[in-house]
């Protein structure tokens, strides 16, 4: 069983509260005559504070716990849930896990993951910072990022606001293998949303900084430069002439392309024959230069996780080699599904990082325009036009029309189209200007060719 000494010294009280308080449930839930249980409980609280227009828009407090209870009957499963954790709810709520189990059909498949592979002892990941700003201090924040930003340029003419949102929460999980474990997270973002307008026509464009340390945010100054550099840039847009073109996805957009990546590896969508990536285990899948790796115990990391939602330790893997698929993303039901072992990633990814090997990982992004020479940066995808499936792929975007390596201007309402399965074995290049924005990094992305719909 997991010693207290793995707990980050956050509300140790609450956390010691929390950890009874699993250990309950679970014996409640052996009591009623469940083979197997698991329990997972969470306090989440948190402020959120929009301005718009020099005026506050919205100012929200949240506070949130609840429990989730799973118990197998041998093969049969039961689930619920409560937003109360008094000792009634909580006979109920198992009691309620309890009933459903009795009613759903066997599945070979169900139950926990094996007991050799809880996260018995786990790391420290440093995921907690507390940020004592009152709504006083956030509202001041919010306000200085949108007023900066409104006075930039004349232009700039209206926002959408800017936003300041804290996060903290602490979250234990236990199962009846004896494994109960928990951790603190924080998170914290400040956000802004400008509207420039030219000879009549209005464009917008936002600009985000997120932390798990509210002292490593962008200032607000920043993010409004930001945001008001990007909106100045998109005006005067204009219309393309349908074609085929060479194809840069900027960093944070490219990060979309990525994760249609990791959802077509994904355990669920595997088992049930709906992803184009089945079968491709060991196989070339991105250009043979391409290095995907997941490290879910980077200290202070976006995504980092000592242990899954399965209660399974985390590790650093590869996903693809030189182009080549290594692994799967598994959960311990999936993987049972697939006759496989679980990878460790019940409830998603956990840090993930493209590498290229060689030149093609070292060029910025003006580097990488030079490289394209004359086609399009795509800075904004819209819509939800990828088909795990099939593969296909087709946006609305926004960006900029590039000749010589030289961005000439603004273009919108067109379509990018291909297939994922040929976007990445024919990837070009990825750049070296990696956002560290998400759980997802990754720099911006070159493809010889994609079709354009525009005019």
């Amino acid at each position: 069983m997991t010693s207290s000494k793995n707990i980050e010294n956050l509300n140790l009280d609450r956390f010691a509260d929390f950890y009874q308080l699993t250990q309950d449930i679970l014996h409640l839930a052996v009591q009623k005559g469940a083979t197997q249980a698991e329990v997972a409980v969470s306090l989440d609280s948190g402020l959120s504070t929009t301005v718009r227009a020099g005026e506050v828009e919205t100012l929200e407090f949240h506070r949130e716990q609840g429990m989730g209870v799973t118990v197998f009957f041998g093969k049969r499963k039961g689930i619920a849930s409560s937003s109360d954790i008094s000792q009634a709810a909580i006979e109920e709520t198992v009691k309620a896990a309890c009933n459903i189990a009795q009613f759903t059909m066997p599945d070979e498949c169900a139950g926990l993951a094996d007991p050799e592979l809880m996260a018995y002892d786990y790391p420290q990941l440093d995921l907690y910072h507390p940020w004592k700003i009152s709504p006083e201090e956030a509202i001041k924040i919010a306000t200085e990022c949108e007023t900066y930003g409104r006075k930039i340029d004349k232009r700039i003419t209206n926002s959408e606001g800017a936003g300041l949102n804290t996060h903290e929460g602490l979250q234990v999980y236990g199962n009846t293998h004896g494994f109960i474990g928990g951790y603190p997270t924080s998170r914290y973002t400040l956000s802004c949303v400008l509207i420039g307008e030219q000879q009549g026509h209005m464009q917008r464009d936002y600009w985000y900084t997120v932390a798990r340390d509210g002292r490593q945010l962008e200032s607000a100054k920043s993010v409004a430069q930001h945001a008001a550099e990007r909106t100045l840039a998109r005006l005067g847009a204009r219309k393309i002439k349908t074609g085929k073109y060479p194809i840069l996805f900027q960093a944070d957009v490219a990060r979309s392309l990525l994760g249609g990546f990791i959802s077509a590896i994904q355990g669920s969508n595997l088992y049930r024959q709906a992803s184009f990536l089945l079968n491709c285990l060991g196989k070339s899948v991105f250009a043979p230069w391409v290095n995907i790796e997941e490290h879910p115990h980077v200290l202070g990391g976006l995504a980092s996780a000592p242990f899954d939602a399965d209660g399974v330790r985390t590790q650093p893997k590869s996903l693809v080699t030189d182009g080549v698929l290594q692994s799967y993303i598994l959960s311990s039901y999936s993987a049972r599904k697939l006759n496989m072992t679980t990878t460790g990633n019940a409830g998603g990814v956990h840090n993930l990082f493209i590498k290229p090997a060689g030149k093609n990982g070292e060029q910025d992004l003006a580097a990488l325009l030079k490289h394209m020479g004359t086609g399009i940066l795509v800075t904004e995808l819209m819509g939800h036009g990828t088909n795990i499936i099939t593969g296909d792929y087709s946006h609305g975007a926004v960006g900029f029309w590039v000749e010589n390596g030289v961005i000439q201007y603004p273009i919108e309402e067109f379509t990018i189209a291909s297939n994922l399965k040929d976007m990445f074995l024919n990837l070009v290049a990825v750049g070296n200007d990696i956002d560290k924005r998400s759980g997802i990094q990754t720099g911006s992305w070159l493809l010889d060719t994609m079709t354009v719909a525009g005019e």
